[in-house]
């Protein structure tokens, strides 16, 4: 029987994404002084207000209000109108050292591996619907927002009335054999100047402005976003359009809704399909395995599909506070293996090739480098792994018995991003699976 599914993404400007991003360049920014910080940064936003709390244990010094407000330009909050802008927001600062009784169980020592930050169980998946290994409704989501923003940050003439804050959701209609077939609903909203005036102060007037209005957002947003990222075979006449259902747009960000890091966890994995632990990622360092565990599951469900082991895979890891080796590791293929094994088998094979160690899941990756504010915004699943040359500004503490000064130098390091989207494992797999 066919059936529909939908998933949702929301873009940079989002209020809940701005909090994201914030937590994650807080985070970044120690990293790039001390690889072994340990952070657990909060942070709240809403109009003219940004609040950042949490626990962190770092030798770096870091300028926070700074990189608040560097984070929030970046995203385009730049205008007073927006009630809530880079220059003028207020910045507050609560953070305090992470509790030593969550340490001793987390610190490496020398008859001591380094154990899982905190309890709990972190999900993997992956699917052949899409070329990025991700679910087809989520994929064209996180496309649709960044399109947005694209056209907002580099190609503003063909939509100059666009703001930060955006959302999108897409519906695909499967058939009985479970396969995509077309895209049924597209639904974006975005925040938008109100770039229409009405001819006198008269009901009728506004009404017919606002119509005028949202007439020339709708065709802008099919034309230049929708059938720019959606596959064109994947649109029909009957594909339904909702562009900025409730009307207009124009008062949005932490101005028209307060936004808090870790609201958007589905966005952020894979859009309602497979699973997830609950855990946020943002603004958590790698000893968190709510982040660096559903990193590492993420990348053996894609090596597992890209393998040929399976269409579709969900992997789940769970830890308990301290310990080193996982509780439980299984693969649930949904009936969809492609090799002579039951699940539990394949679980088995799994086990053997992974080392899911929360320090071999830091060495993996990289984690201990700061790369995770590329990850704040359209997902951190589904990207491609990629390298590059970023120079950091390093903050040191030289200290003798006169005085204590700071030293402040840049250094260039080429970093990997997104290195769990690697499928370096494929052969590996093959071998081990006789494929």
């Amino acid at each position: 029987m066919s059936y529909l599914f939908t998933s949702e993404s929301v873009s940079e400007g989002h209020p809940d994404k701005i909090a994201d991003q914030i937590s994650d360049a807080i985070l970044d920014a120690m990293l790039a002084q001390d690889p072994d910080s340990r952070v657990a940064c909060e942070t709240f936003v809403t109009t003219g207000l940004v609040v950042v709390g949490g626990e962190v244990t770092t030798k770096a010094y870091v300028e926070i209000p700074d990189i608040v407000r560097d984070t929030i330009k970046k995203i385009g909050y730049t205008h007073d109108d927006f009630k809530f802008d880079a220059e003028s927001c207020g910045v507050m600062v609560t953070l305090h050292s992470q509790s030593p009784d969550i340490a001793q169980g987390v610190d490496e020592g020398e008859d001591k591996e380094q154990g899982a930050g905190d309890q709990g169980m972190m999900f993997g998946y992956a699917t052949k619907e899409t070329p990025e290994y991700m679910p087809m409704a989520l994929a064209y989501s996180h496309r649709l927002v960044k399109r947005l923003a694209d056209i907002r940050k580099q190609e503003r003439e063909l939509m100059p009335y666009l703001r930060p804050d955006a959302k999108a959701q897409v519906t695909i209609e499967y058939d009985n054999n479970d396969r995509p077939v077309r895209v049924h609903t597209v639904v974006v909203s975005t925040q938008h100047s109100n770039f229409i005036k009405p001819e006198n102060d008269s009901r009728e007037a506004r009404l017919a402005a606002d119509k005028k209005m949202l007439d020339k957002i709708r065709q802008d947003v099919i034309e230049h976003v929708v059938k720019k990222v959606v596959p064109a075979e994947m649109l029909d006449d009957e594909t339904v359009f909702h562009i900025n259902p409730t009307g207009k747009f124009v008062i949005g960000g932490p101005h028209g809704d307060a936004g808090l890091t870790g609201r958007k966890i589905i966005v952020d994995t894979y859009g309602g399909k497979g699973a997830h632990g609950g855990g946020a990622f943002s603004g958590k360092d790698s000893s968190k395995v709510d982040r660096s565990a559903a990193y590492a599951a993420r990348h053996i469900a894609k090596n597992l599909v890209a393998a040929g082991v399976a269409d579709e895979a969900l992997v789940q890891v769970a830890y308990a506070i301290g310990v080193a080796k996982p509780v439980s590791l299984n693969v649930s293929t949904f009936g969809k293996a492609k090799v002579d094994m039951s699940d539990s088998e394949i679980s088995k094979v799994v086990n053997e090739l992974f080392d899911m160690r929360p320090k071999a899941i830091v060495e993996r990756f990289a984690l201990k480098t700061p790369i995770f504010s590329e990850t704040a915004a359209y997902g951190h699943m589904g990207r491609e792994a990629y390298k590059k040359e970023v120079e950091l500004n390093i903050v040191e503490m030289e200290e003798n018995e006169q005085e204590k000064r700071e030293i402040r130098r840049k250094e260039n390091r080429e970093l990997e991003f997104f290195g769990w989207e690697r499928l370096d494992y494929v052969d590996k797999i093959k071998k081990a699976f006789k494929l």
